[in-house]
């Protein structure tokens, strides 16, 4: 039976996580309080402060949204492992930041470079993390429906569990 993780480990493991999954719905509040979702992709994992950065255009409509309400949410899903990350996002510019995170794979969305004045950064603090992590595998269904069929119950499998960050 594995051992329970404390929370210095839960944490860890939404690290590791993001890391691993790196795109995300980005969900923020429009004008009207209504949720905007769109994916994007996390330019680096949790750093130090557990800061995680994306790029975006300036002029776009989520730097507005931010700007006047910068609760957001993220939702990460690979397989079967799911993250939902809940904290605050502010909107910056910082041209070095933005070429230490600077890839190749940007310039298809900001064909000018880091140093654009079209690119600034989101910073997403989180507050609140959720993960399900689950084994996968044809074997484990196979055994959570012959457990919910002969008990009435849906089986444990995996590990759900809710982490705070400081925020």
């Amino acid at each position: 039976m594995a051992q329970a993780m404390n929370d210095d480990q839960r944490r860890e493991k939404v690290r590791e996580m993001v890391r691993d999954i790196r795109f995300c719905m980005f969900t923020t509040l429009d004008d009207k309080g209504r949720m905007h979702g769109r994916p994007m992709a996390a330019m680096t994992g949790p750093d130090q402060d557990d800061t995680i950065w994306f790029f975006t255009r300036a002029d776009s409509p989520k730097t507005a949204e931010i700007g006047a309400d910068g609760q957001v949410l993220l939702s990460f899903g690979h397989g079967n492992d799911y993250l939902s990350l809940t904290g605050e996002a502010t909107v910056m510019r910082d041209v070095e930041k933005q070429k230490a995170l600077w890839n190749e794979m940007a310039r298809v969305w900001f064909p000018k470079g880091a140093e654009s004045e079209e690119l600034t950064l989101i910073a997403f603090h989180p507050v609140e993390a959720q993960y399900w992590d689950s084994p996968p595998g044809v074997v484990l269904f196979a055994y959570g429906y012959a457990k919910a069929v002969l008990t009435g119950r849906p089986p444990v499998v995996g590990e759900n569990e809710k982490v705070a960050f400081a925020g």
